[in-house]
């Protein structure tokens, strides 16, 4: 029997309709050789087994606005209950969770499935989580010298105006566990820092305020094991590519709603030095935040100075038909297909290091 790819989608963020569009993708690109399973997880937190069929059916527009969609989806879906469902795949099968957001990409299933033991594409519980928390990305990443926009946190209307006096408007309000620019705002001026913070707060119960500087977008792709010696599973990033929104800044409908919200550049035309430098960073934050498997690194490059400013890690970027993780690998000679095939052999390679350590004493 062909060993299988369990492709989890949903959730329960707000980014849980970016991660059907993503999963339909992953679906479309697993190699023959395995057998592909799909798990949705409602916003209930319930889980079901839907066919993968009916998501590649579906448009990647319909899926983003839900509604009708959904319910095609889960029409005749079977409940499973997690923890049987997970314990019952073999040595051979991996679990490729696409899921965004909290409660997806923020060590929470990572940390269900290290119980079962079962092997699982993508970072595991300390990455996942760090890498999720845009506070403890910064503490970490400042800690090993990596150059990073001013910043600060806020709970409070008090804390953020203070916050943002300190760094000198304008600034950016996010939450601080949250991404796709959900609640993001720029905020140009002392009126509006309440409003913003509150809309952050609607996604998480603590925000990032972060310095606005005069800057172009930048990223990169990572792939590998980062301690692997050098060959095919060693630690990599892309190519880099230019984000060029056309609005204020890459808010969410410029990436996923508005089919002209953004144009890309790919390679990004930026000095042969900022791009070494772009993606000896990238390796080095992702070394420092303990990730594993995969993540987009996204970067600020001053307009005039042209100096690095890591911003952070994405460790399950998406695979949308417009996503940049994909889409910088193909454009590095990487096609989707055997991407996703790198990255089942990177989860199976991870669960069998770690059977081999011991239990006992």
């Amino acid at each position: 029997m062909k060993p299988t790819v369990l492709v989890l989608c949903g959730g329960k963020s707000a980014e849980r309709l970016v991660s059907l569009v993503s999963a339909q993708c992953v679906v479309a690109h697993v190699p023959r050789k395995f057998r592909v399973r799909l798990v949705h997880i409602g916003a209930d937190g319930g889980w079901a087994e839907v066919a993968a069929a009916k998501l590649l059916r579906e448009r990647p527009a319909d899926l983003h606005r839900g509604g009708a969609a959904l319910t095609r989806l889960r029409a005749g879906s079977r409940r499973v209950d997690p923890w049987k469902l997970l314990n019952s795949l073999g040595r051979r099968d991996c679990v490729f969770p696409v899921l965004h957001g909290p409660m997806g990409e923020d060590g929470t299933i990572q940390g269900l499935m290290e119980l079962t033991g079962v092997a699982y594409v993508g970072c595991g519980v300390l990455g996942s989580a760090a890498g999720m928390d845009k506070e403890a990305t910064k503490r970490v990443c400042a800690s090993a010298g990596i150059p990073q926009v001013p910043w600060a946190v806020a709970r409070t209307p008090a804390e953020a105006a203070a916050a943002a006096k300190k760094l000198g408007y304008p600034v950016f309000v996010k939450p601080a566990r949250m991404g796709s620019s959900v609640g993001v705002v720029k905020v140009k001026s002392p009126a509006k820092i309440a409003a913003a913070l509150r809309e952050a707060l609607r996604y998480d119960d603590k925000a990032l305020i972060e310095k606005g500087l005069p800057i172009r977008e930048i990223e990169t792709a990572v792939l590998g094991d980062p301690w692997a010696p050098r060959g095919k599973m060693s630690l990599r990033a892309s190519v880099c590519a230019e984000i060029k929104p056309n609005a204020e800044y890459y808010d969410y409908n410029a990436k996923y709603l508005n089919p002209n919200g953004a144009s890309f550049e790919i390679p990004a035309r930026i000095p042969a030095m900022v791009t070494a430098r772009v993606r000896a960073v990238a390796l080095a934050a992702f070394r420092a935040l303990d990730l594993y498997g995969l993540a987009r690194a996204d970067f600020f490059v001053h307009k005039t100075t042209g100096a690095v400013y890591f911003n952070e890690p994405n460790t399950l970027p998406g695979f949308t038909p417009a996503s940049m993780y994909p889409r910088l690998w193909r454009e590095s000679g990487v096609p989707t297909t055997r991407l996703v095939e790198t990255l089942v052999a990177l989860g199976l390679r991870r669960a069998a290091a770690r059977r081999r350590i011991s239990v006992n004493h």
